[in-house]
This record gives C-alpha cells, sequence and structure tokens, in this order.
C-alpha cells in the first residue's frame, strides 16, 4: 500500500511538472505573437523617418543661430547709423543755407547779344561773390574746430589757495585736508584743462580715432554760453595723481567751489566744471 501510494503521489508531481512546462511554452508563444504585432505596428521606415526630423531641427537650429548673429551685428550698427543720421542733418541744414545765397532766375541779367557792359559786370560780381561764399563752406562731416586762438593763447589758470584761506574754513568743510593736497589738486585740473584745449583745437587727422568722438563733444561744450572763452574739465577727467574721484577728491572738489577756484554747470550728461581767474 506505501508503495502503490509513492507511485501515485510521484504520477501527481510529474504530471504538475509538466503543466508548467506547457504554460511557460505558451506564455513564450504569446510573447512571440505580441512582439509580431508590434513590428507590423512600427514598421522599419519608422527609423528613417526620426532620422529625417532629427535633420530638420538641427537644421532649424543653425537658422536660429543665424538669425541670433544677425540680430547682433544689426544691434551694433545702431550707434553708427545714428552717426551717419546726426551727419545727414548737419549736411543738409548746410546745404540749405548755401540754397539762401543762390539768386532766383528773376534777379539774374537775360544773357541777350546787346547786353551792355553794366549788365556784365554785376551778373560777374555776383556770381563771384558766389563763388567765394560756396568756397568758403566744408562739405564734409567733421565740424569746424572753433577758431584758434593767437599764439599768445594763455594758459590755464593756476590760482592756489593760502594757509589763510584754508584756517578760514570750518573743520567740517576742511577735515583732513592740507594746503599741499589742495594746490597739487588745482595743478591736476589745469593739466585736465590744457589737455581739453589742445583736443578741441587739434584737427580730425591729428587725433587719435578713440579721441575724435570725445573731441566732437568737447567742442559743443566750448561753445555754450556758461563754458565759452574758458579752461573747463569734465568730471570724467579726473584720474590723477592728486585729485581722484574719492572722498578725498570731492572734498577738494567742495573747497574749491566754496573759495571760489572753480564753478561748475551740467551740459547734457556731463558734469563740467570751469577754472576761474582771480579777481
Amino acid at each position: 500500500k506505501i508503495s502503490s501510494g509513492l507511485k501515485k503521489m510521484d504520477s501527481k508531481k510529474a504530471g504538475a511538472s509538466l503543466d508548467s512546462l506547457i504554460s511557460a511554452f505558451n506564455a513564450r508563444i504569446a510573447e512571440l505573437q505580441e512582439l509580431v504585432i508590434a513590428r507590423n505596428m512600427y514598421p522599419a521606415s519608422t527609423v528613417t523617418d526620426l532620422t529625417a526630423v532629427d535633420a530638420a531641427l538641427k537644421a532649424m537650429e543653425f537658422q536660429l543661430q543665424n538669425i541670433k548673429a544677425r540680430v547682433r551685428d544689426e544691434t551694433l550698427a545702431i550707434p553708427k547709423a545714428k552717426k551717419l543720421i546726426d551727419a545727414s542733418l548737419k549736411q543738409q541744414k548746410k546745404l540749405q543755407s548755401m540754397s539762401g545765397f543762390v539768386p532766383s532766375h528773376s534777379h539774374i541779367p537775360e544773357r541777350t547779344s546787346n547786353m551792355n557792359l553794366d549788365s556784365n559786370i554785376r551778373l560777374q560780381s555776383e556770381y563771384s561773390k558766389l563763388d567765394a561764399y560756396f568756397g568758403s563752406l566744408k562739405l564734409e562731416e567733421e565740424p569746424p574746430a572753433p577758431a584758434k586762438e593767437k599764439k599768445g593763447r594763455s594758459p590755464p589758470p593756476l590760482w592756489f589757495i593760502t594757509d589763510d584761506e584754508l584756517d578760514s574754513l570750518s573743520s567740517y568743510m576742511k577735515g583732513r585736508l592740507t594746503l599741499d593736497k589742495v594746490n597739487a589738486a588745482i595743478s591736476d585740473m589745469a593739466s585736465y584743462a590744457e589737455a581739453n584745449a589742445q583736443i578741441i583745437a587739434a584737427p580730425k587727422k591729428k587725433l587719435a580715432e578713440n579721441l575724435w568722438e570725445k573731441a566732437l563733444e568737447l567742442r559743443d561744450i566750448a561753445t555754450t554760453e556758461a563754458v565759452k572763452g574758458k579752461h573747463f574739465f569734465l568730471e570724467s577727467d579726473i584720474k590723477g595723481p592728486a585729485l581722484k574721484l574719492d572722498n578725498t577728491g570731492k572734498a577738494i572738489i567742495t573747497v574749491l567751489r566754496h573759495l571760489g577756484r572753480i564753478s561748475e554747470t551740467r551740459i547734457g550728461h556731463n558734469r563740467v566744471m570751469i577754472l576761474l581767474k582771480p579777481h
């Protein structure tokens, strides 16, 4: 009986193992069928399509980079275009002023065979005046530099302060300033003003390219009513060695303005400092 029972148990185990093997085969067959369906749903051409999409995206990125570069170049060209517009407007004003000197047809005597000598003389005189005026005009971008002074052009004033003037200041204004520091700053101011005067008087061909825009700016400032005929420098010119844009330098500027050595005005975005002469 025991042996027959063992035989029944072995046959059951063998049957269970066979069922498991059949189930495993069936599962594998189902997976293969799903793979076949998936292959039919996504043919090999899909890979080619994805490659084409990738190439199109790369081409779009390249075009976008070109557009960015073009925008950057156009942005850098805007200041040059503004300068060209300003030069064109100045040229237009010159041409308009010239047109006012051109005689109208009603004032020009007719050239007839019987024109007498007096008419010829008047006509020649009128044209000579017109030619002389045209010859005096310079149709070019460079604006005329202010008229040069005589060879004896006076240098910027060096109006140093005295001990009594320094002592007359309040302790709050004077601070730790010394006579030597303040007078050294006055020397620096004179050197700034002299450098600006040389830039204003210099022709364009003798100026470095990086100084041309400053020369135009200084010439505009020099023609204003508050600065005309005076020695001046800009706050941006301050760079030592004695005068600097620090707390000490600002205190020195305040003292010199209080003592009447300099005066200040603002022209456009520039803080302009004018050197004053002794009374």
